[in-house]
């Protein structure tokens, strides 16, 4: 049965897990066994549920309690569910919920990267990408277009960031992740090598003279292939292009240089996906 809780005040106990904390006090790396991160809308909600993310507590309008949030309490019996007007959660959260819904969940351990890749032929490694909103439309592209998984340098966003999650529409649930190392120094140098031994060729999308383009049969030939893409405007550090097997441009037209990272993955991503 659901454990409904009427919020009464902004300092009520237990609604400060939804208020305005850090990524990196959700993480709680003192105490990780205690960390979670936020769900946002019934339906991110439920896929997180579906891929057996363990809920904690529930921030809901009052207006969705029977209709759209139904379900997803359903599911979470014995857990509070603080509900309140949207004005109200609005000043709690410091932003407007999405579909009026926000779950707190239990924050697993990240997987491993030789658990992420096992039995991948295609998978993205995106480099010091830190805008959220392209980093959760690439996960999304990645799953919906014939990725295996997507892997992360060290100061990419954490994928359960809140805003990543509810850009990816959950498919950060549906595909493996991994960071490809924790550490600045590993990378390029010694993620590049982990990647070589797995058996995966190296493409890093950029602009080259040198390059060759998207549709280049040598390309989809690769038997393991992993697509290297980097940030907004400044794109992939020379040292990462150096370091991959080849240099990869989308051919463009009527004057435009290059296109916005989460489009060119999703252009990327459909053309260099397995053929069988």
């Amino acid at each position: 049965m659901a454990n409904i809780i009427e919020i009464t005040t902004l300092d009520m106990p237990g609604v400060d897990i939804f208020s305005m904390l850090t990524e990196a006090q959700m993480r709680n790396k003192k105490s990780p066994e205690n960390g979670f991160f936020l769900a946002e809308s019934p339906k991110v909600i439920e896929i997180a549920l579906d891929a057996g993310y363990e809920a904690i507590s529930i921030l809901v309008e009052d207006k969705i309690l029977e209709s759209h949030a139904k379900t997803v309490i359903e599911r979470c019996p014995n857990i509070p569910v603080y509900t309140a007007n949207i004005n109200l959660l609005t000043q709690i959260t410091g932003y407007h919920l999405t579909k009026g819904m926000l779950c707190a969940m239990k924050r697993p351990t990240d997987q491993k990267l030789t658990d992420a890749c096992a039995n991948a032929r295609r998978v993205v490694v995106i480099d010091s990408i830190t805008n959220v909103t392209n980093e959760g439309a690439i996960f999304r592209s990645a799953a919906a277009l014939g990725m295996d998984a997507v892997l992360l340098t060290p100061n990419c966003c954490h994928p359960l960031n809140r805003r990543t999650v509810r850009v990816s529409m959950g498919t950060v649930f549906q595909i493996p992740w991994a960071f490809i190392s924790y550490e600045n120094e590993d990378w390029p140098k010694t993620g590049m090598a982990k990647l070589h031994e797995m058996g995966f060729k190296t493409a890093a999308m950029a602009l080259s003279k040198d390059a060759i383009t998207l549709d280049h049969p040598i390309l989809k030939n690769e038997e393991k292939l992993a697509i290297v893409m980097g940030t907004e405007g400044d794109g992939l550090p020379p040292e990462t292009i150096a370091a991959c097997d080849y240099v990869v441009t989308i051919p463009m037209q009527h004057g435009v240089d290059s296109l916005n990272v989460a489009a060119a993955s999703a252009v990327a991503f459909w053309e260099l996906r397995p053929q069988n």
